[in-house]
């Protein structure tokens, strides 16, 4: 199911301009009931050849037990995906008839539906349509004025956006953990992600709140106002195949079910009519995509699990079936992990894993219209701009990038390589108005070590250690950091190109464990969450910057949540 990002008020506009703005009879308007039925056909979004429509039909007569409504298209325009009806076409004709579940529509009641669509040359709105074999009248004054551009979008209308004009949700389990700790309270009613990382979590764990239970209280959380939920689509098979601590449920072969048991239940709920005024983000499968191209041979970081998984293509297969099967909900906005610069920001991995991301994005059905944007710095460390050196610098005869901590990267912090990778993906045929999200949550490096200024020009090491807010032993180190600090709070639209700083990642949750711990989670034992660790060629063989005593990934880790309030910069009241 595709979709683009161009708001309703764009949408109507360009039909307006080409053909008419939708036919409607809003019910309760003098007339409505006079007539047997009314349609409003609305076209949400349109993009070159393709576009979304919603259409509304209330029934003024007899009340019905099932129902089908017909129309025929005057122009080129193809049906190929609906909800919430059955439709189909012959031709220029056609079909959408009620689900199971809508059957029912008494006198005077309405359902609404929607399909996507292909089209060439103009994209009209049908003249008539009929429901059971009746005419359905339309304002005889004629198409609707198109709406004043000046208005604020309706509740669940799609937006450029969705964090514009939006409070975000707040997992209340999560706030209640925080609030719990030591100064806890500062932070609690922060915004985080819900992570769903195995098939259990969307019906709860362990007696906790499953998907449904977050999406109703989202509603109360609510209001009157607008609301984004953040959802971390997290349970590939051969889940993280560089690592051990994050391993997941499915093995590297069982694509099928991650197809059926896990990506279809979140569908089917994320499309329930009850959520749809909520503004759903997904962000799609972290730690999956980047390692099919820095992590398979003949590269000295290979692992034989990701050769796997390249050579299988379940990660391909797998993040664009849940594009394109998350994205039949209207009100749901697709966000895909994307790294971050200590990970794809050299030259032989930042054009390969744009053109990784364009696979996944047009496999399975998916295109890449079904994708909102990208997300880069999730559960990551790295600085979100560094003030006190840039990549052009040089110093005593040698440039930034010859320095150990750059090492010949192209970008030195998250904000610029998040503007200049959503650059590469429109030139590689993603929407123009795509837009970025940078997980803040533990990027902040505050406290007493924090630099004021920049390092010495002794040498450029002097230079860029002296002057780095980060303060790993380097950029592919990821488990629990030591000295890290909570980053930019949550807001929206802080740069232009970038949609929200996020805290996808709970401040508190562990990394992985510091030593072996059995579990029922499939999650192993990774030397990087290893203090003691000296490291490998992913991070240069540098110690690992654990911290110790972490619990397995996923598990509360206080003295980490304390060390990050700690080091918090901004700095907490």
């Amino acid at each position: 199911m595709s979709r683009t990002r161009t708001a309703l008020l764009a949408a109507m506009a360009l039909v307006a301009g080409a053909s008419g703005t939708a036919f409607a009879v809003v019910p309760g308007d003098t007339g409505a009931a006079a007539v047997p039925c009314t349609v409003d056909y609305k076209v949400q979004n349109q993009w070159g050849t393709g576009f979304t429509a919603s259409v509304t039909v209330t029934n003024n007569s007899a009340a019905k037990s099932s129902w089908a409504l017909k129309w025929t298209y005057a122009g080129n325009q193809k049906v190929t995906s609906g909800w919430n009806a059955k439709v189909t076409q012959s031709g220029a004709n056609v079909t959408a008839a009620n689900e199971s579940y809508n059957g029912t529509l008494a006198t005077g009641s309405s359902a609404t539906f929607g399909f996507q669509g292909s089209y060439s040359g103009t994209n009209a709105v049908p003249a008539t349509f009929t429901l059971d074999g009746v005419t359905c009248n339309v304002d005889s004054g004629g198409p609707t004025d198109p709406p004043d551009p000046t208005d604020p979008p309706a509740p669940g209308t799609r937006v450029d956006n969705p964090y514009s004009g939006a409070k975000v949700y707040v997992n209340p389990e999560w706030s209640a953990k925080a609030a719990a700790e030591p100064g806890g309270s500062r932070i609690a009613n922060q915004p985080t992600g819900v992570w769903l990382d195995r098939t259990a979590a969307i019906n709860g764990v362990n007696g906790g709140m499953g998907l449904r239970d977050h999406l109703d209280e989202a509603l109360t959380q609510k209001g009157s106002g607008e609301l984004v939920v953040q959802l971390v689509i997290y349970n590939l098979p051969g889940r993280d195949c560089a690592a051990l601590a994050s391993n997941g449920e499915l093995g590297p072969t069982e694509i099928d079910r991650y197809k059926t048991e896990y990506i279809d239940p979140i569908a089917a709920i994320l499309a329930d009519p009850k959520y749809a005024s909520l503004r759903i983000v997904t962000t799609v499968e972290i730690d999956s995509l980047p390692n099919l191209v820095t992590n398979v041979s003949p590269r000295a970081t290979a692992t034989p699990n990701c050769d796997t998984m390249k050579a299988n293509g379940n990660y391909v297969k797998g993040v664009g079936y849940a594009l394109n099967k998350l994205g039949d909900a209207p009100n749901v906005y697709n966000y895909v992990d994307a790294g971050h610069h200590g990970w794809l920001g050299w030259d032989d991995n930042f054009g390969a894993s744009a053109e990784m991301f364009k696979q996944a994005a047009t496999a399975e059905g998916a295109t890449v219209a079904d994708v909102h944007g990208f997300i880069a710095n999730t559960a990551n460390y790295s600085a979100l701009k560094e003030d006190h050196f840039s990549i052009g610098d040089t110093v005593a005869g040698k440039s930034v990038r010859e320095s150990k901590w750059v090492s010949w990267n192209r970008y030195v912090d998250e904000l610029s390589y998040a503007k200049a990778l959503r650059e590469k993906l429109v030139s590689l045929g993603f929407d123009s108005k795509i837009g970025m999200l940078i997980d803040t949550s533990r990027n902040g490096w505050g406290g007493a070590n924090r630099p004021t200024g920049p390092g010495a020009t002794t040498s450029v090491d002097t230079y860029v250690d002296g002057g780095r807010y980060d303060r790993r032993f380097n950029t592919g180190n990821w488990c629990n950091q030591s000295g890290a600090g909570l980053g930019e709070r949550p807001q929206a639209a802080p740069e232009s190109g970038i949609d929200a700083y996020v805290w996808m990642k709970p401040p508190g949750e562990s990394d992985g464990a510091s030593e072996p711990i059995d579990n029922d989670e499939g999650k192993g034992f990774d030397r990087m969450c290893d203090p003691t660790y000296t490291g490998n060629p992913r991070n240069d063989n540098n110690m690992s910057g654990a911290l110790g005593n972490a619990p397995i990934s996923g598990h509360w880790f206080s003295a980490q949540f304390q060390e990050l309030m700690k080091n918090a910069y901004p700095p907490l009241s």
